[in-house]
């Protein structure tokens, strides 16, 4: 009865010794963290950074429609080169505005910098006006060969995001150029502000 009793005990013993050893064995929580790194749609032959920020994955569709625009209208506008990279999407307009039949804007995430940015803009005879976004340099640009059309461009960590805005008069008759540039900073500090949080998740 004794050795009986002793071989019951070890059992009960190693009966309530497994579960916390199992425990300890299938603990994910002490694996080290892993990060994943996203890779670029599109990148070119030269030794420039990648394109960090995909304006067709990383700007949400909350901010998209808070700047009057639809998510759903997602067009491609990606351009690639051998010495750079331009990744961008369009969207069309869904916000009424007097004497304007349609608007649409496009972003582009390019990987090149900033004195390339404005050594291109000098060359393309655009009227530009230095100014600051979220603490970022960066230009408001307009091109007389370009009627009914604004631009603005933002230094970013990795290059340079560029918006571009284009808005067609009701009828045929042209927007006033006052009316060219209507809410695209506003559009441009939105998506800077996902850039910068972006910034500092990847970082």
């Amino acid at each position: 009865m004794i050795a009986v009793s002793v071989l019951l005990a070890l059992g009960m013993l190693n009966g309530c010794a497994s579960p916390a050893s199992t425990a300890v064995a299938t603990n994910d929580s002490l694996d080290p963290p892993t990060t994943t790194t996203t890779v670029p749609r599109l990148v070119d032959e030269s030794d420039r950074p990648h394109v960090a920020f995909d304006p067709c994955l990383d700007i949400p569709d909350h901010v998209l429609k808070a700047a009057g625009y639809d998510p759903t209208s997602e067009d491609n506008a990606d351009f690639a080169a051998t010495h750079f990279t331009m990744l961008g999407c369009s969207y069309k307009g869904n916000v009424t505005m007097p004497g304007v039949a349609a608007y649409r804007l496009t972003v582009l995430s390019a990987n090149f910098d900033w004195s390339t940015e404005l050594r291109k803009v000098a060359d393309n005879d655009d009227d530009i006006t230095h100014i600051e976004i979220a603490g970022q340099r960066a230009i408001l640009k307009t091109n007389p060969s370009l009627p009914e059309s604004c631009g603005v461009s933002v230094e970013a960590f990795y290059g340079v995001l560029i918006f571009s805005s284009v808005v067609f008069g009701k009828g045929g008759t042209r927007v006033p150029e006052e009316q060219w540039c209507t809410g695209l900073v506003d559009t441009a500090e939105r998506i800077v502000a996902v850039l910068d949080d972006f910034e500092s998740r990847t970082r």
